[in-house]
Formats: structure tokens, C-alpha cells, sequence
């Protein structure tokens, strides 16, 4: 096996898991400073009708989420609102929520919530909407009849419809108390649009992807890019292999009646660089400052204590939450490095960036997630990106 040093051993380990059928191909990304090392590998489908570039667009599911997060910080750092704001001033159909009695309680057997749910409570997806470890507990079962798979994006209603019927779904804990996966970014998604007054697309095109030179991302891929867009796959259902879920010319190839913030994005392992090193310089990017310092630090700061911790642990394996991403606080594996911030998403990618080492990691894949945990895959490629950032 080749040493994490050796200028191929990217190129293996990605390699590896295309020759065993686990993907057609693969964009892996390591970044530190200016030393970039990118390595496409395999096909963009299972034909092999072209090979995977560094430039290939890719359906990049959740971490879509810290991208969505900062945009919310944008519009408190435009004035327009707070994190103690409550969120039914834009969010009416929100107001006066009610919440289970205890988490193993009938949607029917509610009381009101204590205080309203706020835009910091959003941000660090803790408004009490969300998915928990356990999903057989009856609110999580309603939940999912509004919060469908993300990567399904027109299974969603538009936003208005969607935020209606969110309404009628109890919260499993009093806002603030409990960290929940997912929901709160696509509530983030509807928030910045009533905010801002214009789409979500728009908004992301305008304050972030252009000034970033995010060329390549967005919640549609145009017909002139389609030969640089991934089919998407899923293991097949009667066992065994791949099945195709979506084409090039699928559900990304207009943009749907609900822009999910929480997964919604297309883009390329250079466009998530551009983000991430924009983070890691508190806030700045191509000469010009896009956040403040104490916006990055809000974004990648831990914001749970280990009992909301322990809440999510399907997810998030120990570590903390920051705004739109897990911020790491345990080094319980040789990536986990104490600030590390990212995420992983359900169609096979991940992204993170370690502000002690300036490193960036991007793993772009074509294969959906089957639950949570993160994949072989997506471990073998952390490791790597540890072993050769630590020297």
C-alpha cells in the first residue's frame, strides 16, 4: 500500500474503491495553503461514457448546509436581523409552536413552547424540528411525511407549502434545548429568502457564489454544463450494485419549487475549496472581506453541550455543531481535530476545513449514502488527508 506521502497515494486509495465496484468515480481534494492535491479517478457514470475531471459537477447534498449558514450571517451582518430575533416575524406560520409532552409522546399530547424559536436557534439547529438518533418516535414519524429525503428535491412542496405544513408538526423539545438534524437549514433557506425579498438562489448567486468565484454551483446545472454533471446512484434495491436515481438531464436541470438550503446545491471540489478558504481566512476572499472575523468564529465554534450532543450522536459520533456544520471537539480519530469543521452529505460527499493547519478536504462521489455513518470510503480519505496534513 502506498505511503500517505507518496504523490499517487490519493490517486490509489480513490482508486481502490472504483476497481471494487463501490463507485464509479471520484473527485478527492486536499488543500493546505497553497499546496492543492486533486485527483479525479473512474466515471462519471457506470458506462464510463467519460472519465471524472477535476472540474465535474456533482449534487453535493448536505454540505450545502454551512454555505446556507452563512448566508443567514450576511443578512445579521446587513441589519436586518438578529440571532435573538425571533423567527415568526418572517416566519409567521411558526408562531406559538407547540412541543410533544416528552419525546415518546402522541403528536396529539402537546404543550405550548416555552419561548419563541429564534434565529440562533436555526443556526445551530436547535429550534426543535429535526431528526434525533431514534426515528421511531411518533413526532419523528410526522416529521417525515414534511422533511423527505433531500435528495429527492421535487418531492418538496415550494416554500410556502412546505413551511405550512411544518406547522402542523409538533417540536420533539423546547426550542433551544436539543440538537436536531436537517430541518433547521432548510427553514434557514426559507428565512433568508422572506429576509432578503428575492429567491434563495438569487441570493446565494449574488452575495456568495459570485464574489467567491463559485462558477459551477447552484441548484440547477444548465444545459451547457450537463457534460460535466454526474449521473447519481443508489445501492439497488433487489441487492447488489448501483441503480441510477438521477440523470444529467434529471432533477437538477431546472431549479425546483423548493431551493432546499440543507441540500439543494450543485457544485465542484474547487467551489467548495473557494468556500472553505474563505473561512479560513476569517471571512476574506479575492481581496475582499465577505464575512466578519466574528462571524467565521460563530460559524465554526461549537454551540452544544454534550447532552444535545449525545441527542444527534448517530450523526455526529461525539463531536459538536457549530452554525451549518460539525465542528469537532474530540480527537477520537486521527481526523478529528479539535475545530475541525464540516460535513458530510447523504449523496456521497464531504467537505471540511482545519483552521489550526489551514487544511481543506473535499470527497465528491456519485453514490448515495445508506444512513448517517459515513462510509469506508469517506474514512480511508480523512485518514489520508490527516496523515499527510500532520507532518
Amino acid at each position: 500500500m502506498s505511503s500517505p506521502h507518496d504523490p499517487h497515494a490519493l490517486h490509489d486509495l480513490l482508486n481502490a474503491y472504483v476497481d471494487d465496484g463501490t463507485v464509479p468515480g471520484a473527485v478527492g481534494l486536499v488543500a493546505r495553503g497553497d499546496r492543492v492535491d486533486v485527483q479525479a479517478v473512474g466515471s462519471v457514470d457506470v458506462e464510463g461514457s467519460a472519465p471524472m475531471a477535476r472540474d465535474t459537477i456533482f449534487r453535493i447534498a448536505s454540505i450545502s448546509k454551512p454555505i446556507t449558514a452563512a448566508a443567514v450571517m450576511l443578512l445579521i451582518e446587513d441589519g436586518l436581523i438578529t440571532p435573538d430575533d425571533p423567527v415568526d416575524a418572517w416566519l409567521p406560520e411558526l408562531a406559538k409552536p407547540v412541543v410533544v409532552r416528552t419525546p415518546s409522546s402522541p403528536v396529539d399530547d402537546v404543550v405550548p413552547a416555552a419561548r419563541p424559536v429564534t434565529v440562533a436557534d436555526l443556526l445551530s439547529s436547535r429550534a426543535g424540528w429535526g431528526f434525533p438518533s431514534d426515528f421511531t418516535l411518533p413526532q419523528v414519524q410526522a416529521l417525515f411525511e414534511v422533511q423527505k429525503d433531500g435528495r429527492d428535491l421535487r418531492a418538496f412542496p415550494p416554500p410556502d407549502a412546505w413551511v405550512a405544513a411544518l406547522a402542523r408538526v409538533p417540536l420533539l423539545y423546547q426550542p433551544g434545548e436539543a440538537w436536531l438534524y436537517g430541518t433547521c437549514s432548510d427553514l434557514q433557506g426559507v428565512l433568508i429568502s422572506r429576509v432578503a425579498g428575492r429567491p434563495l438562489p438569487e441570493f446565494l448567486a449574488e452575495r456568495i457564489f459570485e464574489p467567491l468565484g463559485m462558477t459551477d454551483t447552484g441548484f440547477e446545472v444548465p444545459a451547457s454544463k450537463r457534460d460535466r454533471f454526474t449521473s447519481y446512484y443508489r445501492a439497488a434495491r433487489n441487492g447488489g450494485g448501483l441503480e441510477l436515481a438521477d440523470a444529467p438531464d434529471g432533477q437538477w436541470s431546472s431549479v425546483p419549487p423548493f431551493p432546499s438550503g440543507g441540500g439543494g446545491l450543485v457544485s465542484t471540489a474547487d467551489d467548495w475549496l473557494a468556500f472553505a478558504r474563505m473561512l479560513l481566512a476569517d471571512g476574506t476572499a479575492r481581496g475582499r472581506r465577505l464575512l466578519s472575523p466574528a462571524s467565521v468564529r460563530q460559524m465554526t465554534t461549537n454551540h452544544l453541550t454534550p447532552a444535545q450532543r449525545d441527542i444527534g450522536a448517530l450523526f455526529m459520533e461525539g463531536q459538536g455543531w457549530g452554525y451549518g456544520a460539525q465542528v469537532d471537539i474530540e480527537p477520537t480519530d486521527p481526523w478529528n481535530v479539535p475545530g475541525r469543521y464540516g460535513w458530510t452529505g447523504g449523496t456521497g460527499t464531504t467537505g471540511h476545513l482545519v483552521p489550526s493547519t489551514g487544511t481543506v478536504t473535499v470527497l465528491l462521489t456519485q453514490v448515495g449514502m445508506e444512513n448517517p455513518t459515513p462510509t469506508p470510503l469517506m474514512r480511508d480519505f480523512w485518514r489520508h488527508a490527516a496523515d499527510t496534513t500532520t507532518q
